[in-house]
């Protein structure tokens, strides 16, 4: 593999994401239902996009959730959601977007104490953790 030039040094700001305007497109941009770019699209780690394409914006996250909340509540589910957090810029709107969904469906969620980085290995290892009880 070849070395990057940028190896060991900062990065130039032409390089960097201008994160105010990531989580502002989160909440002020809508999706446009028709193209297909920005529909709701799930990666092997779940929902992926960008809230500067409309592919990952607060509609998407208020769609899932309710999905999930619905699906939970006509299957019985009881059990509390436990929920990850990591460090891309749009994780925390979109924990507190999720969060205000889950909480007036009576959906009990368990999060990280401190709010810190969750991500997907250790929430896989705290659900089976806590099947065990």
């Amino acid at each position: 593999m070849k070395k990057s030039p940028f190896a060991g040094k900062p990065a130039p700001s032409e390089l960097l994401i201008d994160v105010p305007k990531l989580i502002s497109t989160y909440y002020t941009e809508k999706p446009d239902l028709h193209e297909r770019s920005q529909q709701v699209a799930f990666g092997t780690s779940g929902h992926r996009g960008s809230s500067l394409d409309c592919s990952f914006n607060e509609d998407h996250i208020l769609a899932i959730s309710q999905a999930i909340a619905e699906y939970r509540a006509k299957q019985g589910i009881t059990g509390p959601l436990l929920i990850g957090r990591d460090t891309h810029a749009l994780s925390e709107p979109a924990l507190r977007t999720a969060v205000e969904v889950f909480t007036p469906n009576g959906v009990q969620i368990m999060l990280q104490a401190g709010l810190g980085y969750t991500p997907t290995p250790v929430i896989s290892r705290a659900i089976l953790t806590y099947n065990l009880a």
